[in-house]
């Protein structure tokens, strides 16, 4: 019996359901938490900023196991997106967690981060698929924060793509990032077998070519959404 199977039973459900305002209060804790110790180090290392980012790149995306083990209502899950959206947009001219969201930078990388989410939630929630919508984040979140991270700091085969400074190190870490999370996920839901093998391998080499791909921070709207839909075909479609 899988997790999924084992945490969907009844009982289990009954209380979960029971104790849903009390999960929303703990999500907001610990995006408060999250933030907070993102500013202090933030201010703390100013000249640093990408990580104290980073920090909350990765951090925050794992709100959405929280939240589907929690089984929180599409529309909570959307309101929230919205509302980080617009905090996103008013970041970029307002003084708002500056050592964060650097003010007046060129990229929409934190408003597209919370589009992507509204996304996939939107459609993967309804139909009862979050397993998809959790790829799609968790390698938004850890796969393109752990790459940025590592190609910044041990990037030794720096490379150009478009413009754009890329490290083979990097490169190469979103795509093993990709491939455990993936790989976690269906192994946790489905088991073991080549399906889950050779779906982890292919969103692992798209995830790493998009993020390639992308500028102006839109590899965090490409990279989870073209993730998530390319792991639910594989999955569905392989035999």
């Amino acid at each position: 019996m899988s997790w999924i199977e084992t945490a969907g039973t009844p009982q289990l459900l009954a209380w979960l359901e029971g104790f849903s305002g009390l999960a929303l209060v703990f999500i907001f804790i610990f995006l408060g938490i999250l933030i907070a110790l993102a500013d202090a180090i933030g201010k703390k290392d100013p000249d640093n900023p990408e990580l104290t980012r980073k920090i909350v790149h990765i951090g925050a995306s794992n709100v959405i196991l929280l939240a589907w083990w929690w089984e929180i209502p599409t529309v909570v899950i959307l309101v929230a997106a919205l509302l980080a959206g617009l905090v996103a947009i008013a970041s970029y001219s307002l003084p708002i967690l500056s050592s964060i969201n650097s003010v007046g930078r060129k990229s929409w990388g934190t408003f597209f981060y919370a589009v992507s989410i509204g996304l996939l939630v939107g459609y993967f929630w309804p139909i009862h698929q979050p397993l998809y919508a959790a790829i799609g984040i968790l390698i938004m979140g850890w796969g393109d924060g752990m790459a940025a991270l590592v190609g910044q700091n041990f990037g030794k085969h720096p490379y150009q793509f478009w413009g754009m400074g890329k490290s083979w190190e990097g490169s190469i870490t979103m795509a093993a990032v990709s491939f455990v999370i993936t790989s976690t996920l269906l192994l946790l839901v489905q088991g073991s077998d080549w399906k889950t093998w050779g779906v982890s391998f292919g969103v692992a080499i798209a995830a790493a070519i998009l993020e390639v791909f992308s500028k102006w921070g839109i590899d965090n709207l490409v990279v989870p959404l073209g993730s998530a839909s390319l792991a639910f075909i594989l999955n569905a479609r392989i035999l």
